[in-house]
């Protein structure tokens, strides 16, 4: 039988990156830094979502909520840390890089401010075995909720975190909240229908 050879281009070429564990590894030095400032902050994003148990979905960065006041001390600890940081074009976050993947650190979510109120719900989670502040199951659906547009409207990325949390989300908390928007009612009345969520008629 013919021995098996690589090609040329193939060899010397380095083996494919875990992406996925990439940023879990930069997350856990991010909460590292953080808590070194005494600062409330709060894990948020897809990563917070892997937290809770929603199977890994990860996108390009890692995402971290905090008071907009306490900024300066943050990006001290990063970049004290090794992490090379930027203002963003946006007002609302800075941006972040390290290990080749980007880090967003974020004061407001979906047009409003992280709150101290926000970072108390958070719950305290094992991110790849380190412990770190969380986004509630709730925060988060509503945060996911509030940020969908007409530019940005993927009911297939929800889905799987609704039926993952569904029994740790107040639901009627959000059907009030959000009754009044479009896209975020749209995807509540799919929920109802697939029978995720109970009928909202009972719990409004």
């Amino acid at each position: 039988m013919k021995e098996r050879t690589s090609s040329p281009a193939s060899v010397g070429r380095p083996l494919p990156r875990d992406h996925t564990q990439a940023i879990l590894e930069i997350t856990k030095h991010v909460a590292a830094l953080l808590k070194g400032t005494g600062k409330p902050f709060a894990l948020a994003g897809s990563v917070a979502a892997f937290a809770h148990g929603v199977p890994a979905n990860f996108q390009h960065d890692t995402d971290f909520c905090l008071r907009r006041d306490d900024a300066d001390a943050a990006v001290e600890a990063l970049e004290s840390g090794g992490i090379e940081m930027r203002r963003a074009a946006e007002d609302w976050l800075l941006k972040g890089r390290a290990g080749g993947e980007e880090i967003d650190l974020i004061f407001e979510l979906a047009r409003r401010p992280v709150s101290t109120e926000l970072l108390e719900r958070a719950e305290v989670r094992s991110v790849d075995s380190v412990w770190m502040p969380v986004l509630s199951p709730t925060d988060l659906m509503d945060s996911r909720l509030a940020a969908l547009t007409e530019h940005y409207c993927d009911f297939g990325d929800l889905l799987p975190m609704a039926r993952t949390l569904r029994e740790r989300i107040d639901w009627p908390l959000l059907d009030r909240a959000h009754r009044d928007s479009p896209l975020a009612d749209a995807f509540l009345y799919l929920l109802e229908r697939l029978d995720v969520i109970g009928p909202r008629s009972a719990t409004t």
